[in-house]
């Protein structure tokens, strides 16, 4: 099973499933880290069951929410059918160039296959001035989020992302402590994993005239 899979076989569970893996303050620290506004434009990458999107929405944002998992996106679509939901992959998001003015993604970077181009991709769907706000794991060892969850990267290394953001061209690149943790068990009870999460935000550099 592929992380597409394993979504898809989740999706009518995943609020639940969420709620005891990460609190709504991951995603609180994000849009003040954001400074959203009422009435801009925001892309939730990898927006599972919405979220992300249900804050943004709710604090009068524009939303666009994007997922590789079809069932994700129903899920999505029923709960807020106001959003406009699309289906797309990491690499190339259905979102036109310059047209966010944020773009959020988050527990999403560690289930990418090249998550330096992923950073760069939706890089390119933001406005001149625009932000980017990841949060995701720090690097760990727990090897069954793996197994169980399919997750391809066990983390990351906040000089690494750092270093993804300015190759994407964003500056005031800022990677810090959200201080919360992503907790989870094992399928059988033997594990337990409890992670850091990080919080990535870069600015896309403006245009020379």
């Amino acid at each position: 099973m592929n992380s597409r899979e394993y979504f898809e076989k989740v999706a009518d569970r995943w609020d639940n499933m969420r709620s005891g893996f990460f609190s709504e303050e991951v995603r609180e620290k994000a849009y003040k880290v954001a400074d959203i506004k009422k009435g801009k434009q925001a892309a939730d990458i990898g927006a599972g069951t919405g979220f992300v999107t249900e804050g943004l929405a709710r604090e009068g944002l524009d939303v666009i929410a994007v997922d590789q998992s079809k069932t994700m996106m129903e899920e999505l679509k029923r709960k807020f059918p106001e959003i406009d939901c699309r289906q797309g992959e990491a690499e190339n998001l259905p979102v036109a160039n310059e047209t966010m003015d944020y773009v959020f993604a988050n527990m999403f970077l560690h289930h990418v296959e090249r998550p330096e181009k992923a950073i760069k991709e939706m890089t390119r769907i933001l406005t001149s001035g625009g932000r980017l706000v990841i949060t995701d794991l720090d690097e760990h060892s727990f090897e069954f989020l793996k197994r169980e969850h399919h997750d391809r990267w066990m983390g990351f290394n906040r000089e690494a992302i750092a270093q993804w953001f300015k190759d994407a061209g964003l500056r005031d690149v800022k990677v810090e402590c959200v201080g919360q943790s992503c907790c989870a068990e094992s399928c059988n009870g033997t594990d337990s994993a409890k992670v850091s999460i990080f919080i990535a935000s870069g600015i896309k550099l403006y245009k020379s005239s």
